[in-house]
């Protein structure tokens, strides 16, 4: 009975809850079974499965379950929810732990404390729009064939999300454990100098050009250099790393990247680029007291054009640095360090880099440890003017930005959901104001810079989001933001 209404008992029954939310029941040893009752049920619009188990514990089957339940919301693009009987059924030959889970796309929400004497009550909030979004990318559940299954409607549909058990994560792009950060670190760092070694077997070549300014984003395409040259049995100096300073460049990152180049071992040269773009202005007509966005792009250009020429001088492949954060808001000059030959960072968002460089420090020991470290401290900055250039303090934390990019791109969120969203992931840390202004600077960027993005360069996906006008993201480049706004 339901609400004094008798409701139909069967291995898969669809139960709907008002218009948009929908759930399905298997039991206990479904999970294992080769094709569970939870793929139907998924695959005729079934958001959430639960599991209602009667399962003995056993030494090492919890670990197991766990990965049995986060394996299968992570198959089915949903949300999975296992409930074990336990403290009040008989003991005489089994023991039941009364273990509860609930997860959602292979990540766990939430889980409760086994061998508990009392009952217990576990919560998460959830939102099955992801696991639409998710299944809408998925050609298998469009090609998959499917039963017609009972469908009974229900009265009652959930209430809103309030957000009080909504483990909502700061940087969805970094894991949480420490461990899985190390393997995802790794991973990452793997793929890009694999990706690389594969291009440069692919057209013989044994030259990397690379433009090496002391920040992170250089610093970490360099780190990938060397890993590739240890791939294909190169000498460290294959790579010829290049210093160009401009009118904005400071003494600090000049020094940081000849020290970086000295420890790993590779060519380095310094070309000074102000006098070639001062002669570039008088070619112009341009004043070069009027800093405006001539004076920064001239910059930019100059030193890829200096990239280009060294790489046609020493049969060499110039590799880009720009992260895919960047690459989301258009922050790069168009044909300038918006281009190279191989993006190795193309898909390494800009909260990631960080960790990637920080996880090589720890790999490193002495002073190459140390200084990747003091490199990963510093603040991000283009350094086309003089003075301190802070890129944060005109666009806002990357954290808010990557925040918008994954769930924008990965669950189509619109922009109001991502203010209250990140209102509640950055409580205390970002204000309304801050969040307004970011999540409309994000849109309008975001669709504006996609001219960008159409000419960009081949470089290797890592994560479930890339921006390669190639593949994942097909975007006219004059879509407009006004219909998200």
């Amino acid at each position: 009975l339901w609400q004094g209404r008798e409701l139909p008992f069967a291995d898969k029954l669809l139960l709907r809850c008002g218009s948009d939310f929908c759930f399905g029941i298997e039991f206990g040893s479904d999970l294992l079974s080769l094709q569970p009752p939870s793929a139907q049920l998924a695959l005729n619009g079934a958001d959430l499965v639960f599991n209602l188990a009667a399962e003995p514990e056993m030494v090492g089957k919890a670990s197991f379950r766990r990965s049995l339940v986060k394996t299968q919301s992570a198959r089915i693009a949903g949300v999975y929810v296992y409930a074990g009987a336990g403290v009040g059924e008989s003991s005489s030959d089994l023991l039941f732990s009364g273990h509860a889970l609930i997860a959602e796309n292979g990540r766990l929400l939430a889980e409760n404390q086994r061998f508990q004497r009392e009952d217990s009550l576990l919560f998460a909030d959830l939102k099955p729009a992801w696991s639409l979004a998710t299944r809408r990318a998925w050609t298998s559940f469009k090609a998959l064939a499917r039963e017609s299954l009972p469908l009974c409607q229900l009265e009652s549909p959930p209430e809103s999300p309030d957000w009080r058990y909504f483990n909502m994560l700061k940087l969805p792009f970094v894991p949480e454990a420490e461990e899985d950060l190390r393997e995802r670190c790794q991973e990452i760092f793997n793929i890009q100098a694999a990706a690389l070694a594969k291009r440069l077997e692919h057209i013989s070549c044994r030259r990397l050009i690379l433009g090496l300014s002391g920040g992170l984003d250089s610093t970490l395409a360099l780190l990938v250099c060397l890993r590739c040259c240890d791939l294909l049995g190169l000498p460290r100096n294959s790579i010829l790393a290049l210093c160009m300073p401009g009118f904005g460049t400071g003494e600090q990152s000049r020094q940081l990247a000849q020290n970086l180049a000295a420890l790993a071992g590779v060519e380095f040269r310094q070309i000074d680029i102000r006098p070639a773009v001062s002669r570039h202005f008088a070619d112009i007509q341009h004043d070069p007291e009027k800093q405006d966005l001539v004076y920064e792009n001239s910059q930019a250009r100059e030193r890829t054009q200096i990239l280009m020429d060294l790489a046609n001088a020493e049969n060499g492949l110039v590799i880009g640095t720009g992260n895919l954060s960047e690459i989301a808001l258009g922050w790069n000059t168009f044909n300038a360090d918006h281009m190279s030959m191989y993006n190795v960072n193309c898909a390494v968002p800009k909260t990631l880099v960080r960790f990637l460089v920080e996880n090589q420090a720890k790999e490193e020991s002495g002073e190459m440890g140390e200084l990747l470290r003091q490199i990963n401290a510093a603040p991000v900055s283009p350094e086309l003017l003089p003075g301190k250039q802070h890129t944060e303090s005109i666009l806002g934390s990357f954290k808010l930005h990557d925040f918008y990019l994954y769930h924008f791109l990965k669950y189509g969120e619109k922009p109001e959901d991502l203010k209250k969203m990140a209102l509640h992931a950055f409580a205390g840390e970002f204000d309304e104001k801050e969040v307004e202004r970011t999540v409309k600077l994000f849109f309008q960027r975001f669709f504006s810079q996609q001219f960008k993005r159409n000419a960009m360069p081949d470089g290797p996906k890592v994560g479930t989001i890339s921006l390669s006008s190639r593949a994942d993201w097909q975007m006219p480049a004059d879509a407009s933001a006004e219909a998200w706004l």
